[in-house]
């Protein structure tokens, strides 16, 4: 059976949405014609609703809502997400193909459960939801395309919240929603955006979501740099169009950095508690600064020790490798112009 009408059951997280975009292009080669949609979170929805090769998005309102949804609506699913949950409305609504990883005792609702290979952890999860399509017998392209183009609109949103800076703007991103853990210290942050303004006349914007206002406040508190707080006062789509408009971000892993990625925007991560191996940022235009610790990465939300893995890292080692990698980008755009 070759399946005309498919749901793909996205992850729930801004950085997972981003790095099932291969998959979901993949997805699309095999079947070129048929009519795919997505069914995820709403704060994701806007995300996948830029992307050409999905006709639709569908906002998730709960397991039997879901299967509601999705019965006698489309004849296949793909699970992204790993859990039990995920693959629970599809069964119930009886769609006849169900496909996904065979994880979390699911795979008796599954029509085709592909294994989890042993050399695909410590990857970053573009080849985990990639082998998912490759264990269910679908065919997976050599090159991976994680991008992300802002639509106009968006862009020239972005812009409006930026105002006009001469030097133009770079971005701080000091939040991260798994856990303080994942933080690189304020004041380092307000160090280097200082730095930054100095060495390069650059305008900062500090961005992140409403939880982190109070984190921007503080950072903003103690700058000397003229800067925009826009923590907390953008959309989705604003977001994607002030990263759009910058320079370069600092950021942490976080899903703000997998956006900037997505749309080519030049960044430095600082990473911590988290596996870089698994969660860097996709693809070329990016730095990542880490400390060698004998405890990292542990995957924790909060440090029960010193946070050493981010305490040593200091605002000059990041601004050196933010420079760096602007006069890096800056050289290429001149070859290539």
């Amino acid at each position: 059976m070759t399946p005309e009408r498919i749901v793909v059951r996205g992850p729930n997280w801004i950085g997972d949405a981003v790095l099932s975009l291969p998959a979901v292009r993949d997805l699309r080669r095999n079947f070129p014609s048929a009519r795919i949609e997505l069914l995820g979170r709403p704060w994701v929805l806007p995300l996948y609703a830029a992307v050409r090769e999905l006709d639709g998005v569908i906002a998730s309102s709960g397991l039997r809502a879901d299967a509601e949804t999705l019965r006698a609506r489309f004849d296949a699913a793909v699970l992204l997400p790993n859990s039990f949950a995920a693959a629970l409305p599809p069964f119930l609504a009886r769609l006849p193909e169900r496909w996904g990883y065979g994880t979390a005792g699911r795979a008796p609702l599954l029509t085709r459960a592909a294994p989890v290979l042993a050399g695909i952890r410590h990857r970053s999860q573009v080849f985990y939801y990639r082998a998912m399509l490759s264990g269910v017998g679908l065919l997976v392209s050599a090159a991976p395309d994680a991008s992300l183009d802002c639509p106009g609109e968006w862009r020239e949103r972005g812009a409006e919240l930026l105002g006009p800076a001469e030097a133009g703007w770079i971005g701080l991103n000091p939040g991260a929603f798994y856990g303080g853990a994942k933080r690189w210290l304020p004041d380092r942050y307000a160090e280097v955006g200082d730095l930054l303004h100095s060495l390069t006349g650059a305008h900062i914007a500090l961005v992140g979501g409403p939880e982190e206002r109070p984190l921007g406040e503080a950072i903003a508190a103690r700058m000397r740099a003229p800067l925009r707080l826009l923590a907390g006062q953008t959309t989705l789509q604003e977001l994607c169009g002030v990263l759009s408009g910058l320079r370069l971000v600092v950021t942490n892993d976080s899903g703000p950095m997998h956006l900037a990625a997505a749309l080519g925007v030049p960044l430095v991560a600082v990473f911590g508690p988290t596996d870089w191996r698994e969660t860097a940022p996709w693809g070329g235009r990016h730095r990542l600064v880490r400390e060698q610790v004998e405890c990292a990465p542990c995957g924790l939300r909060e440090c029960p020790i010193d946070h050493r893995c981010m305490s040593r890292i200091d605002a000059r080692r990041v601004a050196g490798e933010a420079l760096a990698l602007l006069a890096e980008t800056e050289r290429k755009e001149e070859v290539s112009a």
